[in-house]
């Protein structure tokens, strides 16, 4: 194993317990792997369970939880409950990761686990990331951040720890695909949930279905547009789309990037140019 994540171990070990606040993607996949081998049964995995969180990648968690050989626990989180998550405002993500972390260390507490530890990484530092702030905020730590490791760092650990999710896209709640200032809905959620799985069972890796009301905008993986472009399948996913309750289906030609709803915040701020 290399280098980095022999860090990482020693950095989980000095905790002595731990609980991850784990999605299944690939840093905290790493960190939960790294956490188990360091402290056995004093990791613990969490995640949270919402409208939010697509069953998809709950379903790949658990599976890939399993196979680490970790113990893995879900909790609901009931942040659709609160008014201001609902009205989907900038800090939306704050406010989320403030619900989730607050249950993960009432988990800590239950289980006697020192630390509750989550996966940022090196490279988010330079992106509008409420939901860090969230985790400093309540005192959850980030090893990759303190061992200074960015994303390349963890896909190599990743891979040759033999996790499945080494080179897994990146991914983000069902949330962020709606407007700033959009009322998010349990319905609305759903819709772009079911629309990302239609496009994933056709083989498209790197997706989101961005949700402006009635109509979609897709974002698909730049390596992927022209066989998005085929006729026939373009219009079998028009189709589809439609029949998931929307009545204009756009593609975005710039294809998929992260933070893509960040840029029409920044135009709004009037930093835009």
């Amino acid at each position: 194993m290399n280098q980095d994540y022999e860090r990482l171990k020693e950095c989980l070990a000095e905790m002595e317990g731990v609980v991850v606040a784990y999605s299944g993607g690939v840093d905290s996949s790493v960190l939960l792997a790294a956490a188990v081998d360091a402290l056995g049964d004093r990791a613990l995995a969490v995640s949270g369970e919402s409208a939010s969180y697509p069953l998809r990648e709950s379903a790949e968690a658990k599976k890939l939880a399993k196979k680490i050989g970790a113990r893995h626990r879900m909790v609901a989180t009931d942040e659709m409950d609160n008014p201001e998550y609902r009205a989907n405002p900038r800090h939306r993500c704050y406010l989320c990761k403030s619900t989730l972390f607050t249950a993960l260390w009432q988990v800590a507490r239950d289980e006697g686990l020192a630390v509750v530890v989550e996966g940022s990484n090196q490279d988010d530092l330079g992106d509008f990331r409420p939901g860090m702030k969230a985790a400093r905020d309540l005192a959850a730590r980030s090893p990759f951040v303190e061992l200074g490791l960015g994303k390349a760092a963890i896909r190599a650990m990743a891979k040759a720890r033999d996790l499945p999710v080494w080179d897994k896209p990146a991914a983000a709640c069902l949330a962020s695909r709606v407007p700033y200032g959009q009322l998010i809905t349990p319905e609305r959620l759903k819709r772009i949930e079911l629309t990302e799985d239609f496009l994933g069972s056709l083989g498209f890796v790197q997706i989101r279905a961005r949700d402006h009301g009635n109509l979609v905008r897709l974002e698909i993986g730049r390596d992927e547009m022209d066989r998005f472009l085929a006729a026939d399948l373009r219009l079998q996913v028009a189709e589809k789309v439609k029949e998931l309750g929307y009545t204009y289906v756009s593609l975005d030609l710039l294809g998929y990037r992260t933070g893509a709803m960040n840029e029409a915040a920044v135009v709004a701020d009037g930093d835009g140019k």
